[in-house]
């Protein structure tokens, strides 16, 4: 069985492949040389609220919408493809597709490598177990199985918590495999984004697991990824983050503020 059946995730919101016509359909929005009608991102779409496949296949998610409503804004056509984690920063990395939109937690290692927009949401680390469960912090899984998504700030934390090369640290292409490891006793724990988690306790309240909070976590902020050194696109996403950042859309698609 697909893991994908153990989640219960809410109904759909809209298509993240559309055609945007804001600024007529002959338009295009440029930067420079570079010139750009439709924008392809990559994605992982198993990582509810953020992104997750619908009942018809569809890309769609917090991401989805956000690129959306920037596509909409500058006159630009958006896709989003489910391509894999790794996949995607390969992918953007020899231009299969323009960018990443992974909820993909902007860090100094990867800047080193890729190129992020501003912060478009603050999201923070929890703790998963079972209920009942005397997991209380960081400290009380420093010995124990640990699952994560790979290359993921959630895997970080488990390196940095029980060394680089521990064999306690399971971890895997996406989340939902994480999850399902606590269930069926696997892991101990896993680590993943607060909004994840939370979102798929809401959707899943008899599924026997629960979130630990730990001040020790600090806040993550997530931003479109694109190649290094391309500005043209940066510059694109930025103007038209800005935009829905002003006009309140931003806040009204996350249902939070950032500044």
């Amino acid at each position: 069985m697909s893991t994908r059946k153990l989640f219960k995730w809410a109904a759909p919101l809209a298509a993240a492949s559309m055609i945007l016509t804001a600024c007529g359909a002959d338009e295009s929005s440029s930067t420079g040389d570079k010139e750009y009608k439709k924008i392809v991102a990559g994605t992982e779409a198993t990582y509810a609220p953020f992104e997750y496949l619908d009942d018809k296949g569809n890309v769609v998610g917090l991401d989805s919408e956000i690129l959306a409503a920037i596509g909409e804004e500058m006159g630009i056509e958006t896709e989003v493809k489910n391509v894999g984690w790794d996949s995607m920063m390969s992918q953007v990395t020899n231009g299969e597709v323009d960018m990443g939109a992974a909820a993909i937690t902007i860090t100094d290692e990867r800047k080193q490598t890729y190129d992020f927009t501003d912060p478009y949401y603050e999201a923070t680390l929890l703790i998963v177990t079972k209920e009942g469960s005397t997991v209380a912090s960081l400290e009380d899984i420093k010995d124990k199985k640990i699952a994560v998504q790979i290359n993921t700030t959630g895997h970080i934390a488990a390196q940095e918590l029980q060394g680089v090369a521990s064999s306690k640290i399971l971890a895997y292409e996406n989340f939902s495999v994480a999850l399902t490891e606590v269930l069926t006793g696997a892991a101990d724990a896993a680590i993943g984004d607060n909004a994840v988690i939370l979102d798929y306790l809401e959707n899943n309240p008899d599924s026997g697991l629960k979130a630990v909070e730990d001040n020790s976590f600090e806040k993550d902020y997530f931003g479109f990824m694109v190649k290094k050194g391309n500005k043209e696109l940066l510059d694109i996403l930025n103007e038209g983050l800005q935009k829905i950042k002003d006009n309140g859309k931003l806040a009204e698609i996350t249902g939070t503020e950032i500044e």
